[in-house]
């Protein structure tokens, strides 16, 4: 089922949903379900898995020489996805990146989701591999996500890269979308940021999924920025409870999100991560309520591979 049919079915009751990511290569698939049987509790309409591209390590060879060497530390998007419908029967929403793909090579992963019965998918540009200092897309690849999303409708029209293709098939992916209330960290500025993201809607976008934030102002203020701008599709908040100290300095610099100052004093005071971890879970509860009493569709969690914080919270709450 679409995202979208989830909200209409819900009928105005906030749900809940989480993110996971694939296991560190050589684990095994079970490490996931492990994080997933805690919160099924809660019947989450759909769990969304991270992709993440390639990566490049330089090994030192005998002549003193380096070789570049392509490495993939989180592989299984696609089969924990199938795996995930099939074990749960709920919908699996995989994150499909421009980076490290090529449009044939997106066209082709898109075959599988939809030969898989996958129903959604969840259409980012993603980020800078960390040798490079500013993103950099594949030959014959797209560099924005708004192109992405165009291919992705186009195959729902039935209109693939082969345009000698006779009789082709068409799919029926609904689209997500990422947005920044505190604007994408390469954005000249918010009004320019929602720019792109009308655009990335107006190619084929049906919800969006915004960025972690921990000032409800903050995705307040953006959602009407938003409506004023005719935006209206479903703007599905992103949090995250912080869960240790070093987080404070971690999550401000790798996602260009500001933290409160009162939750900044609150984790300051802290004897140890024990503590911490418990401000953040009542941080992010009382977000969560404040959220619900706004009306807000879904509440979508980041549980960066752990569930029992995200368990914690959702018991207060769903």
């Amino acid at each position: 089922m679409k995202v979208t049919e989830h909200i209409i079915k819900a009928n105005g009751k906030t749900q809940f949903s989480f993110e996971i990511l694939p296991p560190l290569k050589g684990q095994h698939i079970q490490s996931i379900f492990d994080n997933i049987d805690p919160l099924m509790e809660f019947k989450p309409p759909f769990i969304d898995v991270t992709y993440h591209r390639e990566e490049y390590v330089f090994k030192e060879m005998e002549n003193g020489l380096l070789k570049k060497q392509v490495v993939k530390k989180r592989p299984g998007t696609v089969g924990i996805c199938a795996a995930i419908q099939n074990k749960y029967a709920v919908d699996a929403i995989p994150h499909i990146l421009c980076g490290g793909f090529s449009k044939e090579d997106t066209e082709n992963f898109l075959i599988d989701l939809d030969f898989l019965g996958i129903d959604n998918v969840m259409a980012l540009r993603g980020d800078a591999v960390k040798s490079e200092t500013y993103f950099k897309p594949e030959k014959d690849g797209h560099a924005y996500a708004n192109e992405l999303v165009s291919q992705i409708e186009n195959l729902n029209k039935g209109k693939y890269l082969d345009e000698e293709l006779l009789n082709s098939s068409t799919t029926n992916f609904c689209i997500g979308v990422a947005a920044y209330p505190e604007k994408h960290m390469e954005a000249p500025s918010l009004d320019s940021d929602i720019h792109f993201l009308k655009k990335k809607i107006k190619n084929g976008a049906s919800y969006v999924v915004t960025q972690m934030f921990f000032d409800n102002q903050k995705y307040f203020d953006f959602l009407s920025k938003c409506r004023a701008e005719g935006i209206t599709v479903p703007i599905i908040p992103g949090l995250k409870p912080i869960a240790t100290r070093k987080q404070l300095n971690l999550i401000p610099h790798r996602f260009h999100v500001d933290l409160p100052e009162d939750l900044i004093i609150a984790i300051v005071k802290c004897k140890d991560n024990k503590a911490v971890k418990q401000v953040g879970i009542e941080w992010c509860i009382e977000q969560s309520k404040e959220l619900q009493k706004a009306g807000i569709p879904i509440l979508h969690y980041y549980s960066m591979g752990r569930s029992d914080n995200i368990r914690t919270i959702a018991s207060k709450l769903f």
